[in-house]
C-alpha cells in the first residue's frame, strides 16, 4: 500500500531483522516479535530454500523489505534489471514498505560492498531527488531512505547531513528510515549534536527506526551491527520517541548473532522505554 497524507503507512510495532540463525525459532516461538524486516537481495532469486522459508514467514508476520544495493546516490545509471527484480519480489511479498540507504555503493559497475556517504551539496541533492522519483515510479510506491553512518566528510558540503536527508524526503516525496545508532555513530565521529539532527528531521516523513550496536575503533565509532545496543543509543532512542511519537521500531543484528531470546529482551526494553512517553502523548 502506498502512503498519502490521508492514508499514512501503518505502525507495525516492534520487530527484528530476519536472519537465517533465527528461522526455526521465530516460527516456533515468535514471542514479542510483531513484524520482520528482510534484506531484499537475499530473496531476489528464482526459487529454492530462501523463498520457501520466506513464504512461511510471509504467512505469519507483516514484512518490510530493506535493500543494500539501490545505490541511489551513484553517478552510474540506475540498474533497471535490479529494479525489475525488486518490483517482482515486492509484488509477491506485498511488504508494508520498501527501504534502502541514502548513499552510493559503487561506480563504473564496481560494487564496493559498503554504504558510502554523499557530498551534501545542492548538485548531489538534485541528482538524488531525480533518481528517487524514477525508482518510486517503477515500484509504484514511496520508498524509505535510511541515514548511513560515516567516517569522513566532504570539504565542499553546503548542507548538514540532516538538512540533506530532510530535503531529499521533501523534494522527492519519499519517507525516512531513521537509524538511531547511525546518528549516534556519525555525531561522535564528526562532532555534531545528535539532538540537532533529530530536530532537523520532518516528523511526518519518519516511518521506521533502526536500533543496533557498534564498536569503538580508535577515536572513531564503527557501525558493525554485531553488538548489543549501548546506553547512549537507548537515550537517543528516547529522544526520538519524544520527537516523532509512535514509529515502527526494529533491532538489527548482522554479526555475532545471539540466541533469539537475547534480541527479544532488547525488543522488550525498547517497548518499556517508549511506553511511558507514548502514553503521556496519547
Amino acid at each position: 500500500m502506498n502512503a498519502t497524507p490521508d492514508h499514512p503507512l501503518p505502525c507495525l510495532g516492534y520487530g527484528l531483522g530476519l536472519r537465517v540463525d533465527h528461522y526455526e525459532a521465530l516460527l516456533e516461538r515468535p514471542g514479542n516479535v510483531e513484524w520482520l524486516e528482510i534484506v531484499s537481495e537475499n530473496y531476489m532469486v528464482p526459487g529454492g530454500r530462501p523463498l520457501a522459508w520466506l513464504e512461511r514467514f510471509r504467512q505469519r508476520f507483516p514484512l518490510v523489505m530493506h535493500g543494500v544495493s539501490l545505490s541511489i546516490g551513484s553517478t552510474d545509471p540506475l540498474d533497471d534489471g535490479y529494479l525489475a527484480r525488486l518490483w517482482a519480489l515486492a509484488h509477491w511479498v506485498e511488504p508494508a514498505w520498501i527501504s534502502d540507504h541514502l548513499c552510493w555503493t559503487g561506480v563504473q559497475g564496481v560494487n564496493l560492498h559498503d554504504l558510502m556517504p554523499l557530498p551534501y551539496t545542492e548538485e548531489a541533492l538534485a541528482h538524488v531527488v531525480e533518481r528517487v522519483g524514477r525508482v518510486q515510479d517503477v515500484l509504484g510506491r514511496r520508498i524509505l531512505l535510511e541515514n548511513v553512518s560515516s567516517y569522513i566528510s566532504f570539504a565542499d558540503a553546503q548542507l548538514t547531513e540532516w538538512q540533506f536527508l530532510a530535503a531529499v524526503a521533501e523534494r522527492a516525496d519519499c519517507l525516512i528510515l531513521l537509524d538511531i545508532n547511525n546518528i549516534h555513530v556519525s555525531a561522535h565521529n564528526h562532532g555534531f549534536s545528535p539532538l540537532a539532527y533529530l530536530d532537523g528531521i520532518p516528523a511526518a516523513r519518519v516511518q521506521q527506526f533502526h536500533l543496533a550496536g557498534h564498536e569503538q575503533g580508535g577515536q572513531l565509532l564503527i557501525d558493525t551491527h554485531d553488538a548489543p545496543i549501548v546506553d547512549d543509543v537507548w537515550q537517543l532512542y528516547l529522544e526520538a520517541v519524544r520527537r516523532f511519537g509512535r514509529v515502527s521500531t526494529m533491532i538489527e543484528r548482522d554479526g555475532h548473532i545471539p540466541p533469539l531470546a537475547e534480541l527479544m529482551a532488547e525488543l522488550d526494553y525498547a517497548r518499556q522505554l517508549a511506553l511511558p512517553l507514548l502514553q503521556d502523548a496519547a
